[in-house]
Order: structure tokens, then sequence, then C-alpha cells
């Protein structure tokens, strides 16, 4: 198999590509939160991964990717599905105890997890301390822009919906490394998506049973329309996006411009609860943008190489 091609910034397409998906997983969170009273979360949960897992074993159909080749993926592909099922069961719980916008802050938190693992196991995706620092800058906007929500005494907040958040922050951080620590990063993008939809399908409808929730069949048009969109667009198009993006982009560049998704959270919840924009969040968004810039920032040139061009 050829090498696949691999950038060491994130050009436009990338960024564009990114954009649309933290857009659509901010807004995401909410619909999740808003379908639970007819949906119980795990169950929610298997029939989004359920419908995804049919979607892409479809496209691969139709695109010719090889999705049952023996290429010595399976153990890798194992622990990235295992990882991911468990990030969602945490994910979907939590946001019975906690707010949509307040979970993702904590969800959001996965890049930390990337940039201090992964160079461990992957030289190259060592982080300057420019990146470091916009790392900070990044995670300091989220912070400042929830300020309120944060702080603020909630009955809907509790301490095991945070906790949850964080524990699905660190799965996900921690599958992204398993992809690109391991041979998952030389095969097709979606036979690693494969590898992660498949498991949760055949993993939280057990949870779910194990957990004793109703499996309720009898939605509204508003549960169909959710799912429909969790299927179609989140767990299919924006993930299948998300892994070409890890094959052929810095990790832990990609990782820190989800950043955003936090804040797409808030806007949603703004312009669909009429909650108030606050000057917190303009400044949040703000610094958002600088850790974004300053983590995709390329290391200049040596000046030998500068003199050859």
């Amino acid at each position: 198999m050829p090498p696949i091609a691999r950038k060491d910034h994130l050009d436009g397409l990338a960024s564009s590509i990114l954009l649309a998906c933290c857009l659509f997983w901010g807004v995401q969170q909410v619909l999740v939160k808003a379908t639970l009273p007819e949906l119980a979360p795990i169950f929610q949960a298997a029939v989004r991964f359920a419908g995804s897992t049919l979607m892409l074993w479809a496209w691969c159909a139709w695109r010719g990717v090889r999705l049952f080749k023996r290429d010595g993926t399976l153990w890798a592909g194992l622990l990235a599905g295992l990882l991911f099922a468990a990030e969602f069961a945490a994910l979907f719980l939590g946001l019975q105890h906690t707010t949509a916008s307040r979970i993702t802050v904590f969800l959001y938190t996965s890049p930390f997890w990337v940039a201090l693992l992964l160079h461990l196991l992957v030289p190259a995706e060592r982080l300057r301390a420019l990146q470091w620092l916009g790392l900070l800058c990044a995670f300091a906007g989220v912070a400042v822009a929830l300020r309120d929500g944060l702080l603020q005494p909630d009955p809907r907040v509790s301490w095991q919906g945070d906790a949850l958040g964080l524990l699905a922050g660190a799965l996900w951080g921690l599958t992204t490394v398993t992809i690109r620590a391991s041979v998952l990063v030389r095969v097709a993008p979606e036979k690693t998506l494969f590898y992660q939809v498949a498991a949760s399908t055949a993993l939280l409808p057990l949870l779910s049973l194990g957990l004793g929730e109703a499996w309720n069949w009898d939605w509204s048009a508003f549960a169909w329309t959710s799912v429909l969109l969790q299927v179609l667009v989140g767990a299919f198009a924006s993930y299948l996006a998300w892994m070409w993006l890890l094959v052929h982009y810095p990790a832990t560049r990609v990782s820190a411009f989800v950043f955003l998704t936090p804040l797409f959270a808030l806007v949603t919840g703004v312009l669909w609860l009429g909650e108030p924009v606050s000057p917190g969040l303009l400044a949040g968004l703000a610094l958002v943008a600088l850790g974004i810039v300053l983590v995709n920032r390329r290391a200049p040139l040596p000046a030998v190489a500068k003199s050859a061009h």
C-alpha cells in the first residue's frame, strides 16, 4: 500500500471542513439533549450508530472500500471501537445530568489528552511552546465564554454530569491517539470509522438493556428529525470527514480546532432557547480564534532552507 500523503499544517480545505463539523457538533449537543424526554440516552445513541453503520457499509460497497480485508488492523480497530463506544455512553448519560453547553466544555478537553500523549508515541506531533500557548488560549476562551453557566448554581447541573463529560473528553482523546499511533493511520478512513460505529452498534444496546432503559419506538416528528440528522450528518458524514482529516493532517492541530464547538453549542442555546449574548461569549470567541491561529502556525524554515528559496 503506498504511503498516504500528509501535510504539516491545516490548509483552507481542512479548515473549512473542520468549521462545518464543529458547527454541526455544537448544534448536535443541544439536539441530543432536546430528544432525551422521548428517547433514553443509550438507546438514542445505539439507534444513531446502528443507522450510521448501515450508511457507512453502503458507502463502502459503492466506493469499493474493502472493510473485511486482513490488514493487521483488527486489534487496534477493536480498541478504537471500544474507546469510541465508551465515549458516547459517557456523553449521552452525562446529558441527563447537566446542560448541553456545560458538558460540551468538558468533552472538548480532548485536545489536551492528544497533545499530552501523542508526542510520546509520534515524535512528529510534538508541539512547540507557541502551540502550547495556543491551546491554553483556546481553552481559556471556552472558559470565559461559559463562565456564567459554570459558576452560577443551577438545579439542572450536577457533578455527575461534569465527571461524565470529562470522561468522554478523555476517551475521545485516547481514541485519537490510538488511531494516529497505530496501523489504523495507514488504512482508509472509512474502515477506521467502521470499527468505531460497528463496535458502538454492538455494545450500546447491551448497555442500554443493562441499565433498564425503555426502548420507545413511538417517536414524534421532532425525534425522527433529530435521529436522522444524528445518523446522516453527525455519525456518518462528519465523522467520516474527521477520520479523513486525522489521516491527512496533524492530529494535534485538528484536535485543537474543535475548541470552536463549545462556542457553537452556546450560540445554539442563544438562538434556540433565547439566552442572552454576553460579553464573555464575544471575548471567548476572540480567544478561541487566537488559540487556533497559534496552534496552526507553521514552524519557521531554517536559515539554510530559506536561502534555498
